[in-house]
């Protein structure tokens, strides 16, 4: 009996020096591996670009009532200049009272000292039930102004406007359209902020 508790203890205690030999040896390894030194293939460095981020998200309050809610997938903060350029642009701006007005666009830039704003590609702003598109729109910070030079297509329960320019003043709950009008109207079709 003594026989069989003195091979038993000694199977132990060579399996626990086994496994303490293979915890050693284990963390020197992976000491080792970490402390090498790390290669990088495929590296590609924008001159142009101070800061590059994956993800922005950026809000403009003014008298602490908020003017704009902006969010990018990814942006990049150009060197010696006051601009970020930004991809996959989603913008919510707020008019009097609170209502929100939705803009998405593939593309845009920020101006960093006057939160001005230009969008491109795909620029679509939706408010409630009325969607407007166009393919560049520009933000006027100091204006709290949204307006186009391109041409625009205003569409909401079944009517559309279409014209060469178009002007929102999100202060004072109007649009404005210039060049080209034309459109097709029922009765249902009002574009206020209302």
């Amino acid at each position: 009996m003594k026989q069989s508790v003195k091979k038993t203890i000694t199977y132990l205690l060579t399996g626990l020096l086994l496994i303490m030999i293979l915890a050693v040896s284990g963390f020197l390894l992976f000491d080792r591996i970490l402390s090498g030194t790390a290669k990088v293939k495929d590296l590609k460095i924008d001159s142009t670009a101070a800061l590059k981020l994956n993800l922005l998200k950026q809000i403009s309050k003014k008298d602490g009532v908020t003017e704009w809610e902006l969010s990018a997938k990814s942006a990049s903060l150009l060197k010696n200049e006051d601009k970020a350029i930004l991809e996959g642009v989603t913008v919510f701006f707020f008019a009097k009272e609170k209502k929100k007005v939705e803009l998405t666009s593939d593309a845009g830039t920020l101006n960093t000292k006057t939160h001005d704003m230009t969008f491109s590609g795909n620029v679509v702003v939706t408010y409630v039930t009325a969607f407007l598109k166009t393919d560049k729109l520009h933000y006027d910070k100091k204006e709290h102004i949204i307006s186009s030079d391109d041409r625009v297509r205003l569409e909401k329960n079944g009517s559309f406007i279409e014209a060469d320019s178009m002007v929102i003043h999100l202060n004072k709950n109007r649009i404005i359209f210039k060049g080209h009008v034309q459109g097709s109207f029922n009765e249902n079709f009002n574009i206020q902020f209302q």
